[in-house]
């Protein structure tokens, strides 16, 4: 029996080293061959597979409410992305403030917002995105939707090069999704807090503190201002995902490169 059981234990080693992208230990740190991202933040490179934002991915960040500083999280990334690829918001939950994006030292043509009427045109417009592969990222805000509408995006995002963050609520923690990694946000004194919920590692029972050095600025504005929508009659851009005949969406997709009039 010995025997037996060493050779499988050496096929299992074997197995590991042929395939150390698609098989990993749950008391060890993972890996992927879709490239990364960082986050700008090596507190927190330290704690994700591969050390950064995992690009052909599902990443869930999940918040009690928006505002926290998960946008200032994700700063360092757009800054990455946006010098060669456009950044797609989709349904978030207040107007992009183009002069905070300015701000920030991103070009404000890089940035498409997409706000549409109907959850159902939302999940359209992001899977269109994921799939043509016009953007680098996509940030996509949906308070509720179905398992199975989470793994169409997944699967979606894993035939892309797109780093897609999913922004929900932080109840659905306690939820199940196919999102290999899921972040719980709560907003602390000079930066944030993150819990990891899932990730492909080994467990981590104590929160992260992520500082960061702009919370305080008055230089650092809010790229999302609660403000009341633009116009449908405003100028619009078409929009990235391509809208057949047959299946029209209702969206005002504006460039934001210019002011917008507001109501």
């Amino acid at each position: 029996m010995p025997v037996i059981v060493s050779a499988i234990s050496q096929s299992n080693e074997s197995t590991i080293r042929t395939f150390p992208h698609a098989v990993w230990k749950a008391d060890q740190m993972g890996s992927c061959q879709t490239p990364v991202t960082t986050s700008g933040y090596p507190v927190l490179d330290q704690e994700l597979p591969n050390g950064g934002w995992p690009k052909a991915s599902l990443i869930e960040l999940l918040m009690q409410q928006p505002g926290i500083g998960e946008m200032r999280l994700l700063r360092p990334a757009f800054q990455t992305i946006s010098r060669k690829r456009r950044i797609a918001l989709v349904q978030p939950p207040y107007m992009p403030q183009i002069a905070a994006w300015a701000g920030w030292g991103l070009p404000v043509d890089s940035l498409i917002w997409i706000k549409t009427t109907r959850s159902a045109d939302a999940l359209w417009s992001a899977e269109q995105i994921l799939r043509n592969g016009s953007c680098g990222a996509l940030l996509f805000w949906q308070s509720h939707v179905r398992t199975e509408s989470l793994r169409r995006l997944h699967l979606a995002a894993q035939g892309s090069d797109i780093l897609f963050w999913m922004m929900r609520p932080l109840a659905c923690a306690e939820d199940a999704s196919p999102a290999p990694l899921r972040l719980a946000l709560r907003p602390a004194h000079d930066g944030i807090c993150i819990d990891i919920v899932k990730r492909r590692g080994p467990r981590r029972d104590e929160p992260l503190h992520v500082p960061m050095d702009d919370m305080a600025s008055p230089a650092s504005l809010s790229v999302l201002t609660q403000l009341p929508a633009a116009p449908r009659s405003g100028p619009a851009r078409q929009m990235v995902a391509q809208t057949s005949a047959s299946a029209p969406v209702e969206t005002s997709a504006y460039p934001l490169y210019q002011s917008q009039p507001v109501t």
